[in-house]
């Protein structure tokens, strides 16, 4: 008898934490979790129950537009025609992203930073827990040490050089 309550409990268990047919759902998480600015940052998830072939994507963070930006340019705010996108796999419903943040445009500072993933643009502004999913980032400062070359000795000789040969070649046409 303990044996049936047990698998009648197992049984709803279960049936409480399956996802129901049809249901509506988007995933992300982000490794590594705490990168430093200049790391790749790959970004994946599920897409349950909403027929899409790609996901949108933007972030949230110090200093960028409240609505969100692009993750390629942090100047452009997400709901001008503009938005960073990944392909679903139609078969699994599983996406991915590869986040370089060292070529994006605009200033990624260190700090907490939240991606966002939404099914479909339109409902970037009006997400609800069904279509739309986040992962927050802690950015850490760039581990790249800044190159500072010196400069040459002779080039800001040469710099006046040309200037003094560029003013002379100048006045010597207008004679």
């Amino acid at each position: 008898m303990r044996r049936v309550w047990f698998l009648l409990l197992l049984s709803a268990v279960l049936a409480l934490n399956a996802p129901v047919a049809g249901q509506a759902g988007l995933t992300i998480s982000a490794l590594p979790e705490d990168p430093h600015i200049g790391d790749t940052v790959t970004l994946s998830g599920t897409v349950t129950g909403i027929n899409t072939i790609a996901v949108y994507l933007f972030v949230t963070g110090p200093g960028l537009d409240p609505r969100g930006a692009t993750l390629d340019n942090l100047n452009i705010a997400t709901g001008h025609g503009l938005f960073t996108t990944a392909p679903v796999n139609m078969e699994n419903g599983t996406w991915s992203y590869s986040w370089d943040t060292s070529v994006i445009l605009g200033t990624l500072k260190p700090g907490h930073y939240t991606v966002h993933v939404v099914a479909s643009p339109f409902k970037q502004v009006q997400t609800g827990e069904k279509d739309s999913a986040a992962v927050d980032i802690n950015f850490r400062p760039s581990q790249a040490p800044r190159s500072e070359a010196p400069l040459d000795p002779l080039l800001p000789a040469g710099a006046i050089a040309a200037g003094i040969i560029i003013f002379a070649a100048a006045g010597h046409r207008r004679r």
